[in-house]
């Protein structure tokens, strides 16, 4: 699948470079020792749906601040274990670091690689969502002097 606007169709988990958790909480109301430069193991809502079967384990995500306060990527991190679906909620686990400072949303809509992505898109839009390698890159690149290894690391469950 492109990320050409406008398209539609499945995801692929070849088309899934990273996927991005919304929130509506920044880093600090959802734990307020969550100090930047730490990392945190949260369990975070997903909707239901065909993508949840293309969330494994040690696959890169991000949480993505939504709103008019500070928008844009907060933290980087893998997907800590399999889905938990219980009938009446779905949540996965996710092992996130939080970045020294946010990645801001205007700054990625002007990046050409990064503007077509579902978040920026469609920011009302449900958890979770996915960034293209294409787009990923465009993320990473703009953690200016970090070494995204240790936060794209896999983490056990």
């Amino acid at each position: 699948m492109r990320t050409t606007p406008g398209r539609t169709g499945r995801l692929t988990a070849a088309d899934v470079a990273c996927w991005v958790l919304r929130t509506s909480h920044p880093p600090e109301a959802i734990d307020p020792a969550w100090r930047p430069g730490t990392a945190r193991t949260l369990d975070r809502c997903v909707r239901r749906s065909y993508r949840l079967g293309l969330m494994a384990p040690g696959r890169p995500c991000l949480l993505w601040l939504s709103g008019r306060d500070r928008p844009g990527v907060h933290a980087l991190g893998t997907v800590a274990g399999p889905v938990d679906d219980d009938g009446d909620t779905a949540v996965v686990p996710v092992r996130l670091l939080r970045l020294p400072e946010p990645v801001p949303r205007a700054d990625l809509l002007g990046d050409p690689r990064a503007r077509a992505a579902e978040v920026l898109r469609m920011p009302a839009g449900s958890n979770p969502s996915w960034l293209s390698a294409e787009q990923f890159d465009a993320v990473r690149a703009a953690v200016p002097g970090r070494d995204l290894a240790a936060a794209l690391r896999p983490w056990g469950p």
